[in-house]
């Protein structure tokens, strides 16, 4: 969203769509008629666009493949029983019919009280802050949502000789109060966008920033969770503990 506005201020307008190679491969776009930043735009003529019980986007339409060529299994596990292709990601419809995507359902988290948290919006507005380099949202079974922010190191000694600490090296900063005080504004930030079950409560500050050679991102710089849950698992536990 704030990339969308930033080209449209410098005069570039981008129409953001949705889609899968399955749907051939468009299911929703923005259009010069109907745009919002955010979004993905509305569904195409024909197709019809439903967010099921637990978040995911389901899809129907002409563009909608009709299956996997010689897998069945895989096919059926495709669709619901009402013909609906379930694409695996977790959105919402606001009130005018735009769709906005807000994670993968695989990476749903699941609290011990039942709520579904999809981690990537709040990851997203974590890594918003110029101190934050990589945000890992974690609480599936668990009684509440905590986060570890791996953090930029360039940024921070920026921030470290802006607040007259430049002389303590980085494992003294991070565990320094004011760089605290000033991580929690970008938690308090993220979590303004969601409810209070949805929202960080605790949040550790990893060591040193995720890498593509630690195996705990992806060349692409996706995090790979399960790697990174596994390297930090005495981190996670202490969250909880």
């Amino acid at each position: 969203e704030r990339l969308t506005h930033f080209f449209n201020g410098i005069g570039v307008k981008i129409f953001e769509g949705y889609g899968l190679t399955e749907t051939s491969p468009t299911l929703t776009i923005n259009s010069a008629e109907a745009w919002k930043p955010g979004t993905v735009g509305r569904p195409l003529a024909g197709t019809t666009i439903r967010i099921a019980d637990d978040g995911e986007i389901l899809a129907k339409g002409p563009q909608v493949f009709g299956g996997y060529w010689n897998a069945e299994t895989a096919t059926a596990e495709t669709f619901d029983a009402d013909g609906w292709f379930l694409t695996g990601d977790i959105g919402r419809l606001d009130s005018d019919g735009f769709l906005k995507i807000t994670g993968r359902k695989k990476e749903l988290i699941v609290t011990a009280a039942g709520k579904n948290v999809a981690p990537a919006p709040l990851e997203d507005r974590l890594r918003a802050h110029p101190l934050i380099s990589q945000a890992v949202v974690v609480g599936d079974q668990r009684p509440f949502v905590a986060a570890m922010l791996a953090l930029d190191e360039e940024a921070l000694g920026v921030w470290a000789t802006d607040h007259s600490l430049a002389g303590l090296d980085v494992a003294q900063l991070l565990v320094h109060e004011e760089l605290r005080t000033e991580l929690q504004t970008a938690v308090d930030g993220a979590n303004a966008s969601v409810s209070r079950a949805e929202s960080i409560r605790e949040f550790a500050v990893l060591p040193r920033d995720l890498t593509i050679a630690a195996g705990e991102l992806t060349p692409t710089l996706k995090v790979r969770r399960a790697v990174v849950a596994k390297t930090y698992e005495s981190v996670i536990e202490e969250l909880y503990g």
